[in-house]
Formats: structure tokens, sequence, C-alpha cells
């Protein structure tokens, strides 16, 4: 099977790489869960994906995934992935991923650096943190 949808960003953009066992049921999680959109699969008539890509709705960049090949050169274990992701909605996405039964390691609450986050495990085992937390302005030169 193969979707995409061409997609464009108004500048660079920062994905997240990951294998999985199960990739399909991932990229299913991600969508249903996280709120993440497929912009391109593709895959073997067996469910092996060979590529996929999901992207983040509010903003540019997202995760890049594929089912777990241990010989292939770009290959990572699967459950071996942590990622912060900036939303406007921490609140609203909490009660989403809490309402879908997410594997909450730490939830919701403010921090000393001034955001508000939570994180979670997915079914894979790769680690997630959600918050309003930007990242520091990048220094003048």
């Amino acid at each position: 099977m193969t979707e995409h949808t061409d997609s464009t960003t108004t500048g660079p953009a920062v994905f997240v790489t990951l294998h999985a066992h199960d990739a399909s049921g991932l990229i299913d999680y991600y969508v249903e869960t996280f709120g993440f959109v497929v912009t391109a699969r593709y895959a073997q008539d067996d469910g092996t994906v060979d590529h996929a890509e999901l992207r983040w709705p509010e903003g540019p960049g997202g995760v890049m995934l594929g089912t777990h090949r241990p010989d292939a050169a770009w290959s990572r274990p699967p459950g071996t992935v942590g990622a912060y992701v900036v939303t406007r909605d921490v609140d609203g996405l909490y009660e989403r991923v809490v309402a879908r039964g997410a594997d909450i390691l730490r939830p919701l609450d403010d921090t000393d650096y001034g955001s508000r986050e939570f994180a979670v495990r997915d079914p894979e085992g790769n680690l997630w943190s959600f918050g309003t937390y930007a990242g520091a302005a990048l220094p003048e030169s």
C-alpha cells in the first residue's frame, strides 16, 4: 500500500526517525493517540512498512519510521528513541492521551523552566514528552 500527500513547511524541520516491530500499529497509535498526520506511507503486501512520514499538525517536523530490519545500514532498535514535541494545547492533548490509555510516565505539570508538559511511553517503548516549551532563542551571530 502506498499513500503520499505533498506537504510543505515554511522553513527547516526536524524529524525523529525510528524503527518498530509493528510499524503499522505504531503509525495508527501516533495518529489516534497523539494526533500526528500521515503524509507518506510505503508498505509491502505483507505489512512491512518501508517508509512512513507523519507530520506534527502544529508546525514543521514530525516522525519518519519503518519496520525494524536489524541488518539494514540505517537501523535503530525499537524502543530506543526519546522525543520532545511542542504543542499549544498541552492540556487538551493530555486529556486525549489519557483517554486512549497511554502509558503516562510523568503526569501533566508545570516545570521550573516555564513549561507545562507531560511524558508517555509508546507501545514500542519510545519516550515522548509533550509541552509548551519551544526552546531557547538562537544566539545572535
